[in-house]
């Protein structure tokens, strides 16, 4: 078990804790990460680095996530089942661990057809569950061959969850799967709704396991009603599309609505929130600052 994870020690020190998300460039550009970094750095524990997101080709998370250590930055290490088998998916594993990389995210990806790769052959070899239940094996000391590991990967590992999805008993069964297999913490797909995070909350709360609610800022009009239609379990309370309809200076807007957010998450009850910045890294310290959580 790895006993330098800053984000669990926050986690586990019961402080409301914040994690980020950083956003690979397209390119070979490690300036574009640093700059992230530096946005991120003084307002966040640890950030995770997405993994080809809806199939796009960004750089790969491993480097990325190298790129943020070397600038002070604690990653989480997001894998996905749609591009690699068990075999690399272990291969990284045991990558990430000799490189310092303390927290993972287990994820199944999006479809390669949601993306502009929509020719790409989708791998999904394992499922989130069995990925996760991959990496709690690699801890223990043996990879899915059964062979053992005398360096083991120390690895504190994090789970996805989207709990707009209906039903949510459904997506808790999934989540008690999940723990069952190793999860020690979840983060879930964003939330804009406070009824959802009320839901999430009673659904929940016999489960001995840090959720982090995620709140991504609704840049515009046409973000939220792409989210509507692409993006299953989002809901969008018709006040906040009102609000971004009229609002006079979007970037004032989202900002707001994801303070009020932030500020909801904590109220409910919920140990930390997942900011995912979508392009506005440069504002989560204000973010952060309107919604009062510090």
């Amino acid at each position: 078990m790895s006993a330098g994870s800053e984000f669990m020690k926050s986690l586990r020190s019961g402080r409301f804790t914040i994690s980020g998300e950083i956003d690979p460039p397209r390119d070979a550009n490690p300036q574009e990460v640093v700059e992230q970094v530096e946005a991120l750095r003084e307002h966040v524990v640890a950030a995770n680095v997405t993994d080809n997101p809806i199939g796009n080709v960004i750089m790969c998370t491993l480097a990325t996530c190298v790129i943020m250590m070397q600038h002070g930055l604690e990653p989480i290490y997001q894998a996905t089942c749609r591009d690699r088998n068990r075999i690399a998916l272990q291969s990284d594993a045991i990558g990430a661990a000799a490189l310092g990389i303390k927290n993972v995210l287990a994820l199944t990806g999006d479809h390669p057809r949601m993306g502009k790769s929509r020719d790409a052959k989708p791998v999904f070899d394992l499922d989130s569950v069995l990925l996760t239940k991959m990496f709690s094996t690699l801890r223990s000391g043996r990879n899915l061959s059964g062979e053992e590991l005398s360096h083991a990967p120390g690895f504190h590992i994090g789970v996805g969850m989207s709990p707009g999805v209906e039903p949510i008993e459904a997506e808790v069964i999934k989540l008690e799967k999940k723990i069952e297999a190793g999860a020690e913490f979840v983060q879930t797909q964003c939330i804009y709704d406070e009824k959802v995070l009320e839901r999430l909350r009673e659904a929940t709360s016999h489960l001995d396991v840090p959720i982090l609610p995620g709140i991504a800022p609704l840049r515009s009009v046409g973000m939220a009603k792409f989210m509507l239609a692409n993006v299953p379990g989002i809901s969008i309370p018709d006040e906040l599309l009102r609000r971004l309809e009229s609002s006079r200076d979007l970037t004032e807007t989202a900002i707001d609505i994801a303070a009020e957010l932030v500020s909801a998450v904590k109220d409910y009850g919920f140990p930390g929130v997942h900011i995912m910045p979508v392009g506005m890294h440069m504002h989560v310290g204000e973010i952060i600052s309107r919604s009062g959580v510090r």
